[in-house]
């Protein structure tokens, strides 16, 4: 080949390989680049945004949902969805307040096996008999929710936390002057990270978010990894569950309306594409960040109805999922 054809095609390829890498690190660090700049942005507007007491309350607010964002992730990695963890989320916390009576460990063990044998049952229904995701996870959705009511006597009962209790410092207590649900939650998300990114299940995980026919010849147990990311992030919404009623000392019947659509949310706004086989476990965190800086922001107004924090998540969500799309696109193409 003449020298200068190959000269030619290695100048061609040099900005094709740099664009792409740029359309890699702004789906990877989009999220982290908006949040700095709505920080800096809220903390020049209000004075009492960097306040210790918001951001230890933006912190505490945020560790529940990141915890349920986590066990998420894995799942939106596979390709699939997972409609069922706001429930389980309301379950888990009655689950534990009930338990909270007869100790910590039954206060903690119990939502956990109840909420991981409900995702347990979804991966079974969606990897073995092959049902959609979306269908299986919105009937658990509604059966947690059913059971949710049966416990509490059609949320006529609210179990309380005994304040003095070991369970509730794990709601309650501080470390370092940063709440322990915070340092459980970076905890988490730390494994969570090496576990995806650094294990071969979690290169399983990619390979059947990305093309399960091929990940299934390259060896891959494909059935096994979605039963396990489904078991996980029921495993997730219930400690998430269980830590809120920590906190709150009690289990309210009338949270997590919503939350899987919130989780949802922070996963795809961190990086993760809702197609599968590309996500970042700090990605998700971001997200769930960014969202409550959001809230804070609007709170912080104080003119503005709560309302205007759904409106303005849903925008900045649909921004997200169409630079994503168009971002894919674009790398597809070089």
């Amino acid at each position: 080949m003449p020298a200068d054809t190959t000269s030619r095609k290695g100048a061609a390829a040099g900005p094709a390989n740099r664009s792409e890498r740029l359309s890699g690190l702004a789906q990877q660090h989009g999220a982290l680049v908006t949040l700095v700049i709505a920080m800096a942005v809220a903390s020049l507007s209000f004075d009492t945004f960097l306040t210790g007491d918001n951001l230890e309350n933006m912190a505490l607010s945020s560790a529940f949902l990141a915890v349920v964002a986590l066990g998420m992730t894995f799942v939106i990695v596979t390709g699939g969805i997972d409609l069922s963890v706001g429930s389980l989320f309301a379950l888990g916390g009655v689950l534990a307040a009930w338990g909270s009576r007869y100790g910590t460990a039954v206060a903690l063990l119990l939502p956990l096996a109840v909420c991981g044998l409900i995702g347990l049952v979804n991966g079974v229904l969606i990897a073995r008999v092959r049902l959609a995701p979306f269908i299986v996870t919105l009937a658990a959705m509604l059966g947690a929710r059913g059971i949710l009511l049966a416990v509490t006597d059609e949320g006529s009962t609210t179990y309380l936390v005994d304040k003095d209790s070991f369970f509730a410092t794990l709601g309650q207590g501080s470390l370092a002057g940063i709440g322990v649900p915070v340092w459980i939650t970076v905890a988490l998300f730390v494994l969570g990270a090496v576990v995806l990114r650094r294990t071969r299940f979690g290169q399983y995980v990619y390979a059947v978010g990305g093309n399960e026919d091929a990940g299934a010849l390259m060896g891959a147990p494909v059935a096994r990894t979605k039963i396990s990311v489904y078991t996980l992030s029921g495993l997730c919404a219930g400690l998430a569950g269980a830590l809120n009623a920590a906190w709150l000392l009690s289990g309210v019947t009338i949270l997590g309306n919503g939350m899987e659509l919130e989780a949802i949310s922070a996963v795809v706004i961190g990086g993760t594409l809702l197609s599968g086989g590309s996500g970042f476990i700090s990605g998700s965190l971001v997200g769930v960040l960014l969202l409550k800086v959001i809230q804070n922001v609007i709170n912080q107004i104080g003119s503005l109805d709560s309302a205007y924090q759904q409106v303005v998540s849903g925008a900045f969500l649909a921004v997200v999922v169409v630079a994503q799309t168009w971002l894919g696109r674009r790398r597809r193409v070089l």
